[in-house]
Order: C-alpha cells, then sequence, then structure tokens
C-alpha cells in the first residue's frame, strides 16, 4: 500500500488525476471504476482540463460506478447517474454505451448486482478503481459488517452513512435509506485501486484502512490485502498517519 499525503483537497486531487490520465496514456481502452460524492468532484475537474488542453482521449475508455440509489431515477438530479453526467462525462469524449452504471430502478436488484458483476468480468475486468472512504470507513456503500465476500448488492444505509449524505438534500428524511454498490469481493478484483480522503473527519476512517485490524467492521481494511493500492489524503485525513510513522 502507497501512502500520499498531500497539502490540500487541490494536491490531493491532482495527484489523483495524474494516476488515472496515466493508466489512459498507457492502456486507451481502460477499464475504469469510478465513485460520486465530493471527495472525487475536483480530480473529474482537473482531468476534463487535461481532456480540453491536451486531448486526454477518453473513446476507449470503459466505466463502471460503484454504487446508485435505489428507488431514483436516472435524471433525479440527486442520482448517481445525473451527478456523473453533468459532473464529468458530459464534458470528456467517452461514448455513451461505454459507461455503466448500477440500475438502482431494476425490479429485482439482486438480478441487477449478478448482471452488473457479469458485465464487468465480459468487460476484462476493472483496471482502476477510485475509491472514497465514509466516516465509518466504508468503500462504495458497504457498511460496516457486511461480509467481505459480497458482490454488487443491495445495501441498506447506516445513520451515519444517511446523515454525511444529507448535505446533497434538502432534509435527512429525503436520503434514501437503501442502494445498490459493487461488494468488497468486487472492488478487490480491480487491478489497481487508488483511495482518495480529504478533511480531519476522515482521519480515523483512513488510519484504520492503513493500519487498523483487518476487519469488516471497518471496511476499507480489507485493501490492506490488494496487491496495488494508492493512498492519496490531505494533511487532515493523514493527520493520524503522520503521527503513526513518527512513533
Amino acid at each position: 500500500m502507497r501512502v500520499i499525503i498531500t497539502n490540500s483537497y487541490d494536491e490531493m486531487s491532482k495527484e489523483a488525476a495524474k494516476i488515472v490520465a496515466g493508466q489512459i496514456y498507457l492502456k486507451p481502452d481502460s477499464v475504469l471504476g469510478l465513485a460520486t460524492g465530493s471527495t472525487p468532484l475536483q480530480m473529474y475537474k482537473k482531468l476534463i482540463a487535461v481532456h480540453e488542453m491536451v486531448g486526454l482521449d477518453f473513446s476507449q475508455v470503459t466505466s463502471f460506478n460503484l454504487d446508485e440509489y435505489i428507488g431514483m431515477s436516472p435524471d433525479n438530479p440527486q442520482s448517481y447517474h445525473y451527478f456523473m453526467k453533468h459532473n464529468f462525462f458530459d464534458f470528456i469524449n467517452i461514448k455513451p454505451e461505454n459507461i455503466f452504471i448500477p440500475d438502482g430502478m431494476a425490479k429485482d436488484i439482486d438480478t441487477e448486482g449478478r448482471r452488473y458483476d457479469a458485465l464487468i468480468e465480459e468487460k476484462g475486468g476493472i483496471d482502476l478503481q477510485i475509491l472514497g472512504i465514509g466516516r465509518n470507513a466504508h468503500i462504495g456503500f458497504n457498511e460496516p459488517d457486511i461480509k467481505f465476500e459480497a458482490t454488487t448488492h443491495k445495501v441498506k444505509l447506516d445513520d451515519e452513512t444517511i446523515e454525511a449524505n444529507s448535505r446533497f438534500f434538502e432534509n435527512e428524511s429525503e436520503v434514501p435509506r437503501y442502494a445498490i454498490s459493487m461488494g468488497i469481493k468486487t472492488i478487490m478484483l480491480a487491478k489497481k485501486v487508488v483511495l482518495l480522503a480529504s478533511g480531519s473527519n476522515k482521519a480515523e476512517a483512513v488510519y484504520n484502512a492503513v493500519y487498523g485490524s483487518i476487519s469488516p467492521s471497518a471496511p476499507a481494511s480489507i485493501l490492506q490485502l490488494h496487491r496495488d493500492v494508492t493512498v492519496i489524503v490531505d494533511r487532515e485525513a493523514g493527520a493520524l498517519l503522520q503521527k503513526h510513522a513518527q512513533q
């Protein structure tokens, strides 16, 4: 596990964008696993800038998003379909037929999960997976105590996650209680993983991911067993890592 501690959220985003751009330059038909939320937002903006300024080519890239709220249509402004379209996909030359996001409106979520995993396998697996991390160390929507062997599946969101995500909604009651998410097993099958974190409220989760006991109680801790993980954090999110290194 490689750890990069940057001075700011902007620098964290720049380092992440460099890794993604490098992946595409080296393998133009890369399969990317993408995340939503405020953490990767600036990374997407920087990738858009590279695309516009020097022609970073997404035309052969395939993308798979981590998750989607259950019961939320793709045109809902709070959906992850909408987030990706309006914050990234509309500004690069990725082909619409190469964009995949779990269907939160599927009548049978279990069947949708199996379909999604089979599609990832059909495309050759994920070359580079981008992850954020929750305050409870969840990755994707894999909350604490979800089994490590889980594939793409239905998840009941923890109260802490609902509270954290309420900042994107008018009030907490509007936050969906369920999501469909790549499981830990699906994430661990990615060839490379980049985990991003920003802010002091993520410091404990980052520490548990890097140095904590490997346990479903801290889902991100399983990444310690992955063969190629880069953790990129700002100073605040990496504060406990620095203290550990100084001991």
